[in-house]
C-alpha cells in the first residue's frame, strides 16, 4: 500500500487496467506501509508453516523506513511519519552506504553503555528527542556497543530497482552486499526447529523479544500481516484480582468488559498494575458480568458510573509481553498487552502473584 501523493508514473498507469497496475514500484523517498508478522506458538510451530526460513532477532524497539534517492535521504515511521530530521546519525549511515537510490526497512533501538538493549519506553523517549546514534550535543556517531540509539536493518526493498516483488532468499543477499553486519539483524537459514530454538534462546539471552520466522520465497507484502512472516515470542503470565470493571460499549454494551488488574501488596492490600479488556470471549463476558455484579461494593455514582468497584476477590490469569515503568499506578510498574488466559475459580486471592513478582519482570 503506497502513501501520499502518487507519482506521475503511477497515476497513469492507473488508466492503462491490469497491465498498467503491473508495472507501478515502488518508488525511492514515498514510503510504504511495512509488512506485519503474524504469532506463532514456537519456532516449529512457525517453521512448520514457512518451509525454509530466514530467523532473525525480534527487537523491541521502533519500526524505521530508510529511502535513499539521488543521495538524499529520508526516514519514515511505521505509520509514515517523516522524521528525518530527528535521526541525523541513521542518515549519516544510510548516506554513505554504497550503490544508488536504496529503501530499507528496520528498527531503531536504544542500547545502553555496554551495548545492551534498553526498555522500549526508553527507546521511544530518545526516539524523540534525540538524533539517532548521538548524544545530545554530539556531532560525531559512536561505534557499535556505544550507548544511545542505533538502527537495524532486515530488509531491503528497493537497490536501484524496486525488490519488492523478489523472494527473501534474493533480498537477504542483496542486503548483506549493501549494508555491513554491524547495521543488520543477526539471523540464520533454517529449516532445523532445533537450531531455531536455540537462536530464540540467544536472541532471549541477549535481552531481546524473540524471534521472526520469514518463509525465504516470500515477497514483500506492504502493509499485509500474512503467514510468510511468524513471531515468536515469550509470553508471560500472572495471577491477579479484579479490582473494578468498567462497563462495555458498542457491541459489548451490557456487559462488564474492561478489568482493573491488581499484584497482592506486602500489606495484604492490592496495587493496580493495569487495564485489558483483551481476550474476552462472549461466554466470558457473560459469565464475568454475572460474577461481578455479585461482587459489586455499594453503589456505583458519578463521577466514574461506567465502574462498578468489586470486592478484591477473583483471579485471572493474565498473559503479557512485559512490563514497563510507570508513574501511572502506586506500584511503579505497567502491563505491556496484556489479556486475559481464564479465571482462576480454583485459587483465593491471597495466592495471587506479588507487586514484586511484576516488578522483577522489568529485570
Amino acid at each position: 500500500m503506497f502513501s501520499g501523493s502518487l507519482p506521475v508514473a503511477a497515476r497513469v498507469a492507473l488508466t492503462e487496467g491490469t497491465a498498467g497496475l503491473a508495472a507501478i514500484e515502488l518508488v525511492p523517498a514515498t514510503p510504504v506501509l511495512p509488512m506485519l508478522a503474524a504469532p506463532a506458538a514456537g519456532v516449529a510451530a512457525a517453521l512448520a508453516a514457512t518451509g525454509p526460513a530466514s530467523v532473525e532477532w525480534k527487537l523491541d524497539g521502533a519500526r524505521i523506513q530508510a529511502h535513499r534517492s539521488a543521495g538524499e535521504v529520508r526516514l519514515f515511521t511505521r505509520n509514515l511519519n517523516d522524521v528525518t530530521s530527528r535521526l541525523s546519525g541513521v542518515v549519516d549511515v544510510v548516506r554513505a552506504l554504497p550503490g544508488g537510490d536504496l529503501v530499507l526497512d528496520g528498527e531503531v533501538l536504544g542500547l545502553d553503555a555496554d551495548g545492551a538493549p534498553r526498555r522500549f519506553q526508553d527507546t521511544m523517549g530518545d526516539f524523540g528527542t534525540r538524533a539517532l546514534g548521538r548524544p545530545a550535543g554530539s556531532t560525531s556517531t559512536p561505534p557499535p556497543g556505544a550507548a544511545g540509539l542505533r538502527a537495524f536493518f532486515f530488509d531491503v526493498l528497493h537497490a536501484d530497482g524496486s525488490l519488492v516483488d523478489a523472494p527473501l532468499s534474493e533480498r537477504r543477499e542483496i542486503l548483506a552486499a549493501a549494508v555491513p553486519a554491524e547495521s543488520r539483524l543477526p539471523s540464520i537459514v533454517t529449516t532445523d526447529p532445533e537450531e531455531a530454538a536455540r537462536f530464540l534462546d540467544a536472541a532471549l539471552g541477549a535481552g531481546h523479544e524473540g524471534v521472526v520466522v520469514k518463509d525465504l520465497a516470500s515477497v514483500y507484502e506492504a502493509g499485509r500481516r500474512g503467514g510468510a512472516w511468524r513471531k515468536v515470542k515469550p509470553v508471560h503470565t500472572f495471577d491477579l484480582v479484579v479490582l473494578a470493571v468498567e462497563w462495555g460499549h458498542g457491541r459489548r454494551r451490557g456487559w462488564l468488559s474492561n478489568l482493573h488488574l491488581g499484584a497482592r501488596g506486602a500489606d495484604g492490600a492490592f496495587v493496580m498494575v493495569g487495564k485489558t479488556f483483551k481476550g474476552l470471549t462472549d461466554e466470558l463476558l457473560r459469565w464475568q458480568t454475572a460474577r461481578f455484579l455479585e461482587l459489586r461494593i455499594g453503589d456505583t455514582v458519578a463521577p466514574d458510573a461506567h465502574v462498578v468497584h468489586v470486592r478484591p476477590e477473583q483471579v485471572v490469569e493474565i498473559a503479557v509481553d512485559g512490563v514497563q515503568v510507570s508513574a501511572r499506578y502506586p506500584g511503579g510498574v505497567a502491563l505491556r498487552f496484556a489479556r486475559v488466559r481464564r479465571y482462576r475459580v480454583d485459587k483465593p486471592a491471597h495466592a495471587a502473584d506479588t507487586i514484586e513478582q511484576v516488578q522483577a519482570l522489568l529485570r
